[in-house]
């Protein structure tokens, strides 16, 4: 496999092309996410699934977007995932008045020189947070969703690569409604992985005063991109069986055709069911979780555990669904429960033998 070259429109000091891809090693691997989680802890309290959530998407080269009331570190988490892999980091706060252009970048001319110079704007990074995102205009939010499907973004006809890796965290607060702008479908479906944040239990706020109040604690760098990018592509190499395969596009099937699988009371709550990009990312989210929890083969319960963050956000519910008070979760919940998983041995030679 040929190394990939480095990009040019990114940090100061881009990262050297990556090497090539060596077989996974189990212990290294799970030594390698066990201190990425070890640094993550030092600074986050609790909040584990949102943790493995986020190296999750990171894995999988996918998107996240975290809602919850203001308060719950979405920020911290996001920066201190970037600094304990090496990345670079960016944090634009959405607001009513920003423009595509603060976001992207823009042509400037020099007078001095008496030419267009191309400014890029703050996209170009490993680890972008954009903060509040459904409080941007629609122009804007459009222009995000360039970079966040094809990793470039083009600037007077001249196409700019995002850095390698590139992992967008998008945040948003559901208890607002003044100035906020409901995030279009096709954006909502650019994000891999929705992620609703609880508050901390009372143990758990204890902790984050002691730990918070005078001398907060630093996450160190414990990889670089090299070996991130090399933790990306051994999840892409992991073995996914064609039952797990099923197992996903059945989940999926679910939530468009109910009657297939005796579901016909949620018949009248979807309006409209999962797209395909539902299926290929529970496939993905498998691929990275069966990594982090250290196996080379994904089963149908990393399907069943991504499951919820992956198509709560790809359902569109009737308004008979929002009259009742019924809300994706209870429709995701209900087929997990439902839609039957084809057994998949942890040792298939013992068994077989």
């Amino acid at each position: 496999m040929t190394a990939m070259p480095p990009s040019t429109a990114g940090s100061t000091a881009p990262a050297p092309p990556p090497p090539t891809v060596t077989p996974m090693d189990d212990a290294r691997t799970a030594e390698q996410v066990e201190r990425i989680f070890f640094e993550l802890r030092k600074v986050i309290v609790g909040q584990s699934r949102l943790l493995e959530r986020l190296l999750v998407g990171l894995l999988a080269r996918g998107h996240c977007l975290l809602e919850s009331v203001p308060g719950l570190a979405k920020t911290l988490a996001a920066e201190t995932l970037a600094n304990v892999v090496g990345g670079t980091f960016a944090r634009i706060q959405f607001t009513p008045d920003l423009l595509p252009s603060d976001i992207v970048g823009t042509r400037i001319y020099r007078g001095s020189t008496e030419k267009f110079d191309v400014e890029l704007g703050p996209v170009f990074v490993n680890f972008l947070l954009t903060d509040e995102i459904n409080r941007a205009p629609a122009k804007v939010q459009s222009a995000l969703l360039e970079v966040m499907q094809e990793h470039q973004v083009t600037i007077g006809g001249i196409t700019h690569p995002a850095p390698n890796p590139f992992f967008v965290v998008a945040t948003q607060n559901p208890i607002e409604s003044e100035g906020v702008y409901q995030l279009p479908d096709a954006q909502r479906d650019r994000f891999m992985m929705k992620v609703v944040m609880g508050h901390p239990s009372a143990a758990e706020e204890l902790t984050i005063i002691d730990r918070m109040a005078v001398n907060p604690p630093v996450a160190s760098q414990v990889i670089d991109l090299h070996e991130l990018i090399a933790l990306q592509r051994r999840t892409d190499a992991v073995f996914v069986d064609r039952s797990v395969s099923q197992y996903a596009v059945d989940l999926v099937q679910a939530t468009r055709n109910p009657d297939w699988f005796g579901l016909g009371e949620l018949t009248p709550s979807i309006g409209l069911g999962a797209s395909p990009r539902a299926s290929l990312n529970l496939v993905r989210g498998a691929r990275a979780l069966s990594l982090i929890r250290g196996r080379t083969y994904a089963t149908p319960q990393d399907v069943f555990d991504v499951a919820p963050e992956v198509m709560r956000h790809r359902l569109l519910l009737t308004y008979d669904a929002l009259a009742r008070d019924i809300t994706p979760d209870h429709i995701v919940n209900r087929i997990l429960e439902t839609v039957p998983a084809t057994w998949v041995s942890p040792k298939p030679n013992e068994v077989l033998g």
